[in-house]
């Protein structure tokens, strides 16, 4: 990984006209997000349209449904990408153009905005130094910092990003059952354990994930944790396999941050 400064954004020049196909969230916010930037964009389109006079198409659809999107792309533009953070480019190859992956690093929800690109990492990749300097580019209109990722770092690449985000709200989500016990709502839960979430983010981004570890186990406080584990099987005893992976390798983290 090389990430790249974004202190000077490339001049939307570069870019040319753009064709985004999905319209999906990241599809709609991804084409937002261009304009906005003053990029020339057609889209977003639904799945088989063409769009004309592009220099190039950026596929924002499902990792399965990218060869055959491509495939529909064929010849359409002189450059064709996709958003994935898992697909290779190899799964353009068939289209005959040069390649490229733009795949931002970042969460979109429904009705998410320009903003949400500016700030974040962007994993890019191309099948020649002028299909990456592509790919640069876009990140750096969106406000991105641009990072390389060749195919063989994909999956490690994209299981990390998965760990950091879908699990965080998994884990939340099992938080939120496990409150039930102490009499807590949902919504209840959401609202007291959000800030203390966010918080250790913070603890996490200033001092790395060995000092920003808290709580019963990395002090060693056994019969806390069992107390805890017995509140789990309590009331959400399938949790408790999660629970008990969860306690194995804080001990194993907390174990590394006395050793530093």
């Amino acid at each position: 990984m090389n990430p790249e400064s974004n202190t000077h954004q490339r001049p939307k020049e570069t870019v040319g006209r753009v064709g985004i196909i999905g319209a999906g969230r990241l599809g709609t916010a991804l084409a937002a997000a261009l304009r906005a930037a003053g990029v020339e964009v057609e889209g977003p389109l639904g799945r088989g349209m063409r769009p004309r006079g592009c220099h190039a198409i950026v596929l924002c659809v499902p990792d399965s449904e990218i060869e055959a999107a491509a495939e529909a792309m064929t010849a359409a533009a002189p450059f064709i990408g996709h958003t994935s953070g898992a697909t290779p480019l190899s799964a353009l190859t068939h289209t005959g153009v040069e390649r490229f992956g733009l795949h931002p690093l970042q969460t979109f929800a429904d009705g998410a905005g320009p903003e949400g690109f500016r700030g974040a990492g962007c994993a890019i990749a191309g099948s020649s130094p002028e299909a990456l300097e592509l790919a640069t580019s876009l990140a750096l209109c969106l406000g991105m910092t641009p990072f390389e990722i060749d195919d063989a770092g994909r999956a490690a690449y994209h299981a990390a990003a998965s760990v950091a985000s879908n699990f965080l709200v998994t884990l939340q989500a099992a938080a939120e059952t496990i409150a039930g016990g102490a009499g807590l709502t949902p919504e209840q839960a959401r609202a007291l354990l959000v800030p203390l979430l966010r918080q250790t983010l913070d603890n996490l981004e200033e001092l790395g994930p060995e000092a920003a570890l808290t709580g019963p186990v990395a002090r060693g406080d056994e019969a806390t944790i069992e107390a805890q584990r017995a509140a789990v099987e309590g009331v959400a005893d399938h949790l408790l396999d999660l629970f008990d992976e969860l306690v194995h390798h804080t001990r194993a983290l907390a174990s590394r941050e006395v050793a530093t």
